[in-house]
Formats: structure tokens, sequence, C-alpha cells
């Protein structure tokens, strides 16, 4: 549902803007609110409610007796934010993701199929050098499983 990557700033105010061919598609598909969180590779997951119902039902099921469990519900769950964009597609990333993130002003915005993920623009320069070697051996060994 969500692909491509953006460049935006974040502006003045703290908005970030969703790029249009992603408002195009969540018009599309009727989603008007998102949930924000921590995501991995220290940049921020942004899932459609329903694909954030869909995720927090199956971390649910993670045994809490499990430590692992346990931290990474803490950490996935306590960053949670829900955000409504404006109708120019704007919503503030609250500062304590931004941290996390290392996001200051221009980011990258990257559609991941089920869900968006923010970046800061260098990180993600940084890790798409450093994965760009390994794609063809990476697709190689995931598609023969």
């Amino acid at each position: 549902m969500f692909y491509g990557e953006y460049k935006h700033n974040i502006d003045n105010k703290g908005r970030l803007v969703l790029p249009s061919k992603i408002r195009e598609a969540c018009k599309d598909n009727e989603i008007e609110n998102f949930f924000l969180t921590r995501g991995l590779d220290k940049c921020i997951f942004m899932f459609a409610e329903s694909e954030w119902r869909a995720q927090e039902s199956k971390f649910k099921g993670m045994s809490f007796t499990q430590k692992q469990s346990r931290i990474f519900n803490r950490m996935f769950f306590s960053g949670a934010i829900d955000v409504c964009p404006d109708k120019q597609g704007r919503f503030i990333i609250p500062q304590y993701l931004k941290e996390y993130a290392s996001i200051n002003r221009e980011t990258m915005i990257i559609g991941v199929s089920n869900r968006i993920e923010i970046w800061d623009k260098k990180m993600w320069n940084d890790f798409y050098q450093d994965s760009d070697s390994s794609f063809e051996q990476i697709a190689e060994n995931l598609m023969n499983l």
C-alpha cells in the first residue's frame, strides 16, 4: 500500500508533511489515523490504525515471562502515539521520537508496504549505502527459504 522514498523537511512549526503519493494511498484506503512508534534501525515506524491493531494483536501474544518480549513490548508501546494528519497531510512528531531517530530537519519518508518509515536523511543515506552492496545476496538468501 505504501511505496517509494521521499525527501521532506520538518517545517518551522515542527510539522512533517506526508508525500502526496502516500496521501493518495491513504485516501484510496480510507486511512485517517496513524500510530507512530520507535522502529528498528533507529527510524520511526508509522502504521495506519488498522495495521497498528494487527501488529498490537501479534505482540500481545508474546509471553511476558520472556525478558526479550518484555523489553520489546516496553520499547515499542511506550514510544507509541496516535496522530491524525491535517488536510494538507501535516502532523507533528513528538520530540522523544525525533531524538530516538536523530531527526533534526531533513527526513526521508519510506514506504515499506504495510508501514511508513521516517528516517533522518543522513541516517537513511548511510543505511542505504551500507545495504546496497548486499541487497542481491540478501534477496537470494530470503527467496530460497
